[in-house]
């Protein structure tokens, strides 16, 4: 039987639960119905348990009313296939160059990645769609070079069949998008899941993307786990890359972030997919936890009532 101090403490744990539901109440109604489209790769691909995590936060995403698109990676369960399979591999400027058989087995980690995705999304009692975006051709490409240099079959997205995404929405599944896509000629493509995710984000015009990546989010001292960003504009971001402050690996995906604010996109998140709950606290929390992106003339939620 529990004293009355272990009672006290018990209801001052459901009491802090409560409070939390009601925090997230203002953010429940105001992107109710809204799209939102969720980039998922980096590590927490490779563990189960954070796989589980992931997609359970997504599939109440949409128990609550959101309308979410999953688009997933899979690069470094790709890497971990090539090596055991003994593929040598080429790298130009750093990135691997992916020709016939390297994306034969990239598709077939994708597609398996995809598959596992649908069966925990159904387990959770959610209908799930796994789609490739050569599949009513999705995803249009044309051939991405590195700095003017053929990396082989590397597509760059320019074109989104949306209806077929909206479509899914409408009859109420979630769609899961393997980043795989088709040129004019009917050639197949892997596509970065970033830039796929983005371009989805851009035709469907949806109100938030998130990027749940390997990094907390972007630092204005990357020596310094603390110098998180909570929010930026997207003039502010451009600052950053002009003083150097956003550079490497986290460039290309600032650039996909502003490039989907300008094309409609009401705010941009990068999180750290190895947190638990990490989509969550973002979303329905006042102080979040990641880098929340967002147009010029956007009011910041800590400036606001919802802060």
């Amino acid at each position: 039987m529990l004293m009355k101090g272990q009672q006290n403490l018990e209801m001052d744990k459901w009491i802090e639960k409560g409070d939390v539901l009601i925090e997230a109440l203002p953010y429940i109604q105001r992107f109710n119905r809204k799209i939102i489209v969720v980039k998922y790769g980096g590590s927490a691909m490779l563990d189960e348990d954070f796989m589980r995590s992931v997609i359970q936060d997504i599939t109440l995403l949409k128990l609550v009313g959101f309308k979410p698109i999953i688009v997933h990676g899979g690069g470094k369960a790709i890497s971990r296939h090539i090596d055991r399979l003994g593929m040598e591999t080429q790298f130009i400027n750093g990135l691997r160059v992916t020709d016939e058989e390297t994306l034969d087995a990239a598709e077939m980690v994708l597609n398996s990645v995809n598959k596992r995705l649908v069966q925990i999304v159904e387990e959770l009692g959610v209908r799930a769609i796994g789609i490739s975006g050569k599949d009513g051709k999705l995803l249009t490409v044309e051939k991405k070079l590195s700095d003017g240099e053929d990396i082989g079959y590397v597509g760059e997205v320019t074109k989104v069949n949306a209806d077929i995404l909206l479509d899914l929405l409408e009859k109420d599944f979630l769609p899961i998008v393997c980043p795989i896509g088709l040129d004019d000629e009917f050639h197949g493509y892997n596509i970065n899941a970033d830039d796929a995710a983005s371009a989805i984000a851009k035709a469907v015009k949806a109100e938030k993307l998130a990027f749940l990546t390997d990094t907390e989010g972007v630092y204005t001292n990357p020596d310094d786990s603390t110098s998180v960003i909570s929010e930026m504009t997207v003039s502010e971001a451009q600052g950053l890359i002009d003083d150097g402050t956003i550079a490497g690996g986290m460039l290309p995906k600032i650039k996909n972030c502003m490039n989907a604010i300008e094309n409609g996109v009401s705010r941009v998140h990068i999180l750290d997919g190895r947190i638990p709950h990490s989509i969550l606290l973002e979303i329905f929390t006042n102080k979040g936890i990641g880098t929340a992106i967002l147009d010029d003339d956007q009011e910041k939620f800590y400036q606001s009532e919802l802060a």
